[in-house]
């Protein structure tokens, strides 16, 4: 073997390789998104990228095998091929895709290959490129790809680059002869197991408004197993041969190759535009992708969310194409059984098929399908009946059907939607007492959900561009469904047990499932959506089989379905103006409890982590209040006689107490403490108050878990003085407390007894108890004087990881009516660290009281309540003195970077 070239003039040789090849790989770069803006094609682009990098490739095999270490006279082990596997190998990479090589040998690696193989690789690690690199023999391959199916998968598509291609086809012969054949089967659960996994890990749900476009359910990885299941079963090359298997239709073949190259072309960009291997498709990168690709606005929806609607509807068609692959697969594995326990087993099947109750239907390996494929077009009616049946029996529905029902959607005429066989039978799915949510997912995955209800298809895999929603349109109204169809079969007493007990007590049980399917259907258009769908549940009520009261019902929880959300969190419970007024729009007992029940199965339907034990608590005070109203109760007398009670029962509890102290100790309070906290924590307030007072302070706070409801409550006593509460929300915020309600209590005496709720950080108590204790040491110091909590916060201000991605136009309401004695400030605006102290800051410097603070975040946008009064404890009537509380809230939103420019402008520059 000849030695290598001279040190020196190796490594200036290698110098000036790798400052060629990154202009090759520049160029490549720069031509493949060129390629991808001009003609909008992500496979195009994928494959000039590939191409760039098997130029790289090659040429440095090149120049180690035979300038760096040419090998003469080279003996039957010195060979070798460089071979791409995995993604590299199918010939396409993204813009930051790892790049995963081969380096074939004949048999055990010589000392010449050794150098061969790392005069290749110190270069493409000098490019900055992730190299992914496997050295081994033929028979190693073998070998390590029977035993494991990630080697096995990387082999599968190996693509020959350069060297000794006799070397690389005596691989792929022995692949195909040794491992693939007979073990289509395992291969194929093995990888669908995977992909059960990775789907599980990067979020189960296709729906979810920030997809993983490589490992997501519906994402590209979804079509490579696709593809490798085809290959491997089906002996194919190319994705076109699958056509000429019998797998896809040229239909469906279409929809592969449409699919694909959408997740490539959004792939590929995401790349580009974030210069990193980034495959989460996050709000951030949404816009900047809709805008690269070229998307524009509609009618009543952004740019953004048509491009997400678009993904949305490849993702369902890469699902739609997974189920095809799979009935096929399915099918060439079963083989015929035995013949007497076929003779016993077709008795069985006989008299389980008589028991679908229609001729149409039958069961294949267990599962509901067709007789013939004649079955929609004889009847259109069986298109729903499919799914009653499916439903009623809890059977699958055999892929091939599906696959017809999709096929067959052209059916769906105006005369079967207003067929009242066919309404009837929707009605029972979407009622149906199990479960409907599986069955109106497949039923909408089928496509035949979005035509049978045609309102419903315009908000098929549409997204609501904001970090509240964790799911498109038409998942969450299907999520909805299945929380109500679990509170209604007695699934959620823990956690519902109040819904729980009223669900069996209710008279419009349709309506509340129309209501509930129907709430966000009109989503997306200009006007407001609960009107909007309070119109359209007008015309399809009658539709369905709804009687008129049962339309008017339904129509009235959709309009109406965010009003008990808005009042339990942003208002004032204690205050009888809310309970009255929120009376007059329920107007009745009945669409109290339904409303409650919808309310609680919409906000759980919005994503995991959205709904908590807090908002509970707050949605049963709300209805209990309300309850007291509707029934009859005067609010004015009820309180004073319910004030009465709740004195009497801490009276009772403060049996180790004298009389006078706990008479002395009961005149401390006003009527609104009564009525808005429950005994037990009155009770807990009062030895709290004694100890702080035994002890002469009177600065002091107590910390209390509440693992139902989710929060972890901070009570802090402390001298009356208007800027307290922003103290307290300063002190929460430096802290990292993320603060959702506080309720603030004034003694007669002159002391304030706030309770602060924070959502929990910690699963363990013992953990969230030595966080809370550590806000509360904050708080008291700084009540004291002893911490400046303006530069805590400050601190801790960082710029919202989103802020450019959301605008949140800020929006201050002064309102004189929803409260008898104070005047209600609404705050809307984009969330971020300390905004509630900004606020609160704010407020106190305008010389407000604030009397009860009601925090609410969806998402990116907050929503804070203050019910304040003047220092004279009057409302707010003045316009000039409005007009300048709103402009002081509304300029807590103008960005520091802002205010600082414009201070900078401000100060004259010294010498």
């Amino acid at each position: 073997m000849a030695k290598g070239m001279g040190k020196a003039s190796n490594g200036e040789l290698r110098q000036e390789l790798v400052a060629g090849l990154r202009r090759t790989l520049d160029e490549g770069h720069a031509s493949a998104k060129e390629i991808l803006t001009l003609t909008r094609n992500g496979i195009a682009c994928a494959r000039q990228l590939s191409a760039a990098m098997d130029g790289v490739v090659t040429c440095l095999h090149v120049a180690a095998s035979q300038h760096f270490y040419p090998a003469v006279n080279p003996s039957q082990s010195e060979r070798i091929a460089v071979v791409a596997v995995g993604g590299y190998g199918r010939g396409t990479l993204a813009p930051g895709s790892d790049v995963d090589l081969l380096f074939l040998f004949p048999h055990k690696q010589t000392a010449w290959g050794e150098s061969v193989v790392e005069a290749m690789l110190y270069p493409l690690w000098d490019l900055k490129l992730k190299v992914g690199h496997s050295v081994r023999s033929v028979d190693d391959c073998i070998r390590e790809a029977r035993a494991d199916m990630t080697i096995r998968t990387a082999l599968l598509e190996a693509r020959f680059l350069s060297g000794d291609r006799p070397l690389f086809e005596e691989m792929k012969r022995r692949f195909g002869a040794e491992v693939v054949e007979g073990t289509a089967q395992v291969f194929t659960e093995a990888k669908l197991a995977e992909r059960e996994t990775r789907v599980t890990r990067a979020g189960s749900s296709r729906y979810l408004v920030e997809p993983n476009v490589k490992d997501g359910k519906g994402g590209l990885r979804d079509l490579n197993t696709l593809f490798w299941i085809a290959k491997y079963a089906y002996r194919v090359e190319d994705p076109e041969d699958l056509v000429a298997a019998g797998l896809f239709d040229r239909k469906e073949m279409q929809m592969f190759q449409r699919s694909e190259e959408f997740l490539w072309r959004v792939r590929c960009w995401m790349h580009f535009i974030t210069g990193r291997a980034e495959e989460r498709l996050s709000f951030d990168l949404q816009r900047q992708v809709t805008a690269a690709i070229g998307y524009a606005g509609r009618s009543g929806q952004a740019p953004v969310e048509r491009f997400m609607k678009a993904y949305f509807l490849v993702a369902k068609d890469v699902g739609d194409l997974t189920a095809i692959v799979c009935a096929a697969l399915e099918a060439r594995q079963q083989k015929p059984r035995a013949t007497l326990t076929r003779l016993i087993g077709s008795f069985t099947k006989r008299k389980r098929v008589r028991a679908l109750g229609h001729p149409d239907f039958t069961l294949q390996s267990q599962r509901l399908a067709v007789l013939d494929d004649d079955a929609f077009e004889r009847d259109p009616v069986n298109l729903l009946r499919l799914y009653e049946i499916a439903s009623r029996d809890d059977l699958a529905i055999h892929p091939d059907t599906s696959r017809l029902v999709t096929q067959s959607l052209r059916l769906v005429s105006t005369q079967l939607r207003n067929d009242p066989e066919a309404n009837k039978i929707f009605l029972e799915i979407l009622t149906a007492r199990r479960s409907p949510e599986p069955v109106l997912r497949r039923m909408n995955e089928s496509g035949l959900l979005g035509r049978f209800i045609p309102d419903f298809g315009r908000i098929v895999a549409m997204m609501q561009f904001n970090m509240y929603h964790h799911y498109t349109v038409d998942e969450h109204l299907i999520r909805s469904i299945g929380v109500l169809a679990e509170i209604d079969a007695g699934q959620l007493e823990t956690e519902h047990p109040l819904a729980n007990s009223i669900i069996s007590t209710i008279s419009n049980r349709r309506a509340l499932y129309v209501a509930l399917f129907l709430h966000d259907i009109a989503k997306g258009r200009p006007e407001d959506h609960s009107t909007a769908g309070a119109k359209i549940a007008r015309k399809l009520g009658p539709r369905l089989g709804l009687t008129d009261a049962q339309t008017e019902t339904a129509a009235w929880l959709v309009e109406h379905h965010l009003d008990m959300s808005t009042v339990a969190q942003s208002r004032d419970l204690g205050d009888p103006k809310t309970i009255e007024s929120f009376a007059a729009t329920v107007q009745t007992l009945e669409r109290l409890k339904l409303l409650l029940i919808l309310t609680i199965a919409d906000i759980k339907a919005v994503g995991p982590g959205v709904w908590n034990g807090w908002k509970g608590q707050l949605l049963r005070t709300l209805y209990y209040e309300t309850e007291i109203v509707l029934a009859g109760g005067h609010s004015a007398i009820e309180r004073r006689a319910r004030v009465e009670r709740k004195q009497d029962a801490l009276k009772e509890r403060l049996g180790d107490w004298g009389e006078a102290e706990r008479d002395a100790y009961l005149a401390r309070h006003y009527p609104a403490y009564w009525i808005k906290v429950d005994p037990p924590r009155q009770e807990k307030h009062a030895r709290f108050l004694r100890q702080a007072e035994s002890e002469g302070r009177t600065t002091a706070t107590m910390v209390e878990t509440d693992q139902f409801r989710g929060i972890t409550e901070l009570t802090i006593l402390a001298p009356d003085h208007p800027r307290l509460l922003a103290i307290v929300t300063g002190a929460c915020a430096a802290a990292g407390g993320n603060i959702a309600d506080a309720q603030i209590f004034t003694t007669t005496d002159g002391l304030v007894l706030d309770t602060i709720s924070i959502s929990r950080a910690f699963e363990r108590d013992d953990d969230e108890l030595r966080r809370a204790e550590r806000i509360a040491a904050a708080i008291e110091r700084a009540l004291k004087g002893e911490i400046k909590i303006a530069d805590l916060v400050a601190q801790r201000r960082a710029p919202p990881p989103r802020g450019q991605t959301f605008q949140v136009a800020p929006e201050v309401i002064i309102d004189n009516v929803l409260s008898a004695r104070h005047t209600v400030l609404e705050v809307t605006g984009l969330d971020r660290p300390g905004l509630l102290y900004d606020l609160t800051t704010a407020i106190g410097k305008l010389n407000l009281n604030i009397a009860s603070a009601h925090i609410a975040t969806f998402g990116e946008k907050a929503v804070d309540v203050f019910y304040v009064t003047d220092l004279t404890n009057a409302k707010i009537t003045s316009t000039a003195r409005q007009l300048s509380i709103r402009k002081a809230l509304l300029d807590v939103f103008t960005f520091d970077h802002e205010k600082a420019q414009a201070s900078k402008a401000r100060t004259p520059a010294r010498a």
